[in-house]
């Protein structure tokens, strides 16, 4: 299949949530991508939902309560199905309408928050999916186009100070408070958007992962605009 992302080592093309699912992945390739070009109108759905608060979660009892035009029936019948599938396969899918995710803002010289390129980890083997329906897309990079916050020497010596116990307790240290998950994009790293309506496979960083974890952001969101984003 010959789409934007074709001749990117990073990222492996599939044509079906089958596809997606059962796709190993391997070597420099730890995101694939479910590529598809969604009918619908999501502006028209994220126009009629409610924000509670800076992140709030749908139910698909909330999709459905919507009045919508057809084109709006299209792309709540995308969503749902995609909630569908990915809860037959045994995650646990969110859909959220998004305005800002909380910033991290108590050091100056490193942050964690989801805006920081950063590797998801977990203690089982699992997966990060994502679509973005609707607003600004999240980034990813290759591993090689990044290093890793905790090895800069200047952050490094300052998280020391920063760290009040043992130099033998030091990398734990790291692990507990997240900051080894994050990285900082070398100079000339070109960072890879994954736009919008494609459903995303991500390796997550576990101790049967064959492959490097994948590096990815969330977006600054657009000037008064909202994200619909699946995540799980």
């Amino acid at each position: 299949m010959d789409t934007e992302f074709s001749g990117n080592s990073q990222i492996g093309i599939v044509s079906s949530f089958s596809e997606l699912m059962n796709t190993d992945f391997q070597g420099s390739t730890n995101a694939l991508c479910w590529y598809r070009n969604l009918a619908g109108d999501f502006k028209e759905i994220v126009s009629k939902l409610q924000l509670k608060e800076n992140i709030t979660e749908i139910s698909p009892e909330d999709l459905l309560s919507l009045d919508l035009s057809e084109k709006g029936c299209i792309a709540r019948e995308i969503i749902l199905n995609d909630l569908q599938q990915l809860t037959d396969f045994g995650a646990l899918p969110s859909l959220n309408l998004l305005k800002s995710y909380d910033r991290d803002e108590e050091f100056d010289f490193i942050s964690t928050d989801v805006y920081s390129f950063h590797v998801d980890r977990s203690p089982v083997g699992t997966d990060t999916f994502l679509c973005t329906y609707y607003g600004a897309a999240s980034d990813i990079l290759p591993n090689d186009q990044v290093e890793q916050k905790i090895l800069i020497p200047e952050i490094r010596e300052k998280l020391k100070e920063l760290h009040d116990g043992p130099e033998s307790e030091f990398e734990d240290f790291l692990k507990d408070c997240f900051f080894d998950l994050h990285y900082q994009p070398k100079p000339n790293a070109e960072p890879t958007n994954l736009k919008l309506g494609h459903l995303w496979r991500l390796a997550v960083d576990h101790p049967a992962q064959k492959v490097l974890p994948c590096v990815h952001r969330a977006p600054v969101e657009n000037d008064g605009e909202y994200r619909l984003l699946l995540i799980c």
